[in-house]
Formats: structure tokens, C-alpha cells, sequence
């Protein structure tokens, strides 16, 4: 997807394809990513900047531990699509420092695309230039919140700054940034392979395509599922093997330590980031 998108389409084609998706952020806010990256100024003439934010400290969330362990690659072709579509130059990976795997495979994944010309300067001979830096969190919860990160690089304290002015206009160094969760970078691939309107007709009016959900307690198999939006709590359940022997659900917690509770009676509740708003509680990162 990285050659169709950097050889055949130019960088707002990109942009309309993302919007067309439909596509939130899958980090917990659920800000529609394409309009994430249509704000990014453009027009000051300023380096821009992409951050991953891969510092996932939220308690029983380890979806993207699962991608960046098992696919790399994936999200180095994603960063480089999301790059050319704002038309940033530098990446950086903010890893949570206890992924040591992750750390491992990412490294070895970057050398590689350079090597083949896929990451560095002039890729695919497009004239496109972008390259990518890991960054090592070191353990504090807070860094995960998207202006921390900026704080952290930088060599300060990790402390999210006042809104306004907003990352896409003044984020990492002072330049326009565009902030995204592994997730939502890694659903920008079947986005640009197929299309923005296919990657719509997955999922719920309000929440298009497909979500990991980290499913841990007493489950028989304990895990990341991926489901279309719309599959129900009960659903959900039952692919985690359903409830251990002799266990029976008090309380579920949705959306990591910062969600809310929904009880044995919410067993049918949707899984859509609408579902969840209506019923008092959210889906946070899954």
C-alpha cells in the first residue's frame, strides 16, 4: 500500500481516503483521524512532524504490544502513508519502555525499510523523503496523553500542555504534529488497499471497520480479539472461551483503569463508541 499510495495518489487523496473510512482514533478518544491530519498546517512553510504513540500503559490494554511485536513492518508501511499524506519528514515511535520485544522487532523492522529504500531519503525514488526514530518512554502513565509525549521527547517533565494551541499547529519542537495510536496508523492500511468507502461499510453508523479488544479476568482464553463494530459485550465474551468454570461476571471494566463498569445485565451491549456513550460508559482504548 505504501507504493499505491506514495506513486499513484497525491497527499489529500490520502487524506480523502481516510476521511471517507470513517476512521477514530483507536487510543481512546476516537477523533476522526482523517480530520486529525486534514488540520495539520501546511501552509507556514514549518517542518511537520508524526508521532506514534505506542506508550500503551493502560491497565489490560496490550492490543498494540500484539501488533508492534507481531508486525513491525506494518507499522513502519503505515507511519510512511501518514507521513506523505501531512507531509511530515521525521516520525517517532514513542515506545513504552517495558516492550522490550517490541523495541527488538521495531529496530530490526526500521533498518530493514531503510535498507530497501521504503524509509530515508528520496523513497521509491518519489522525492519523498522520511525517516523514523524510536523514542523510549520510561514508565510514567502520563506520557501516553498526547502532549506529554511532546514534553518527554523534548527532555522535560511529562506534562500535558493547555489546548489551545492544538498539536496540529504547535505540537513536537513547536512544529505541526500529527499524534496517532499504533492502532488507528495500522487501520490506515486496509484503507489505502481497498478504499475508504469499503473500509466504511465495516462496522456501525457511528464507528466503521474493525477493533482490538483485550479481554483479560475470568475468561477461559484470555487475549486479543478483533471484532467488527457492532459485535456485542456477550459476543465478545464467548470468544474468549466464555467464563472460567465456577466464575460468574460481576462486573465488567471497559476501556482500561480510566472507563467505567457495566454490569451482567449489559451483556447485549454494542460495541461502537455510540453504544457505549449512550449507555454512560466508553470503550476507551478497547
Amino acid at each position: 500500500s505504501v507504493e499505491k499510495a506514495i506513486k499513484k495518489m497525491t497527499p489529500d487523496e490520502v487524506v480523502e481516503e481516510v476521511k471517507t473510512s470513517g476512521l477514530r482514533g483507536r487510543g481512546g478518544a476516537g477523533f476522526p483521524a482523517g480530520m486529525k491530519w486534514s488540520f495539520i498546517d501546511k501552509k507556514s512553510g514549518k517542518p511537520r512532524h508524526l508521532v506514534c504513540n505506542a506508550d500503551e500503559s493502560e491497565p489490560g490494554t496490550f492490543k498494540d504490544r500484539v501488533l508492534l511485536e507481531g508486525d513491525p513492518f506494518a507499522l513502519v508501511e503505515a507511519m510512511t502513508i501518514a507521513a506523505f499524506a501531512t507531509g511530515s519528514q521525521h516520525g517517532y515511535i514513542y515506545l513504552r519502555g517495558e516492550y522490550p520485544r517490541a523495541l527488538k522487532n521495531l529496530t530490526n523492522a526500521i533498518e530493514l525499510a531503510r535498507n530497501k529504500k521504503y524509509l530515508g531519503d528520496n523513497i521509491l525514488d518519489s522525492g519523498f523523503n522520511f525517516d523514523i526514530t524510536i523514542f523510549r518512554g520510561a514508565g510514567a502513565y502520563i506520557c501516553g496523553e498526547e502532549t506529554a509525549i511532546f514534553n518527554s521527547i523534548e527532555g522535560y517533565r511529562g506534562e500535558p500542555r493547555n489546548k489551545p494551541p492544538f498539536p496540529v499547529e504547535v505540537g513536537l519542537f513547536g512544529k505541526p504534529t500529527a499524534v496517532n495510536n499504533v492502532e488507528t496508523l495500522l487501520n490506515v492500511l486496509p484503507i489505502i488497499n481497498n478504499s475508504g468507502e469499503k473500509y466504511a461499510s465495516w462496522g456501525s453508523s457511528g464507528s466503521k471497520g474493525k477493533k482490538l479488544f483485550c479481554v483479560s479476568g475470568a475468561v477461559k482464553t484470555p487475549g486479543v480479539y478483533e471484532v467488527t463494530f457492532g459485535a456485542t459485550l456477550r459476543q465478545l465474551i464467548e470468544l474468549a472461551g466464555g467464563l472460567k468454570t465456577g466464575s460468574s461476571i460481576q462486573a465488567i471494566l471497559l476501556g482500561g483503569a480510566a472507563g467505567g463498569f457495566v454490569g451482567p445485565e449489559d451483556l447485549d451491549l454494542e460495541l461502537t463508541i455510540e453504544a457505549a456513550r449512550a449507555a454512560g460508559t466508553t470503550l476507551g482504548s478497547g
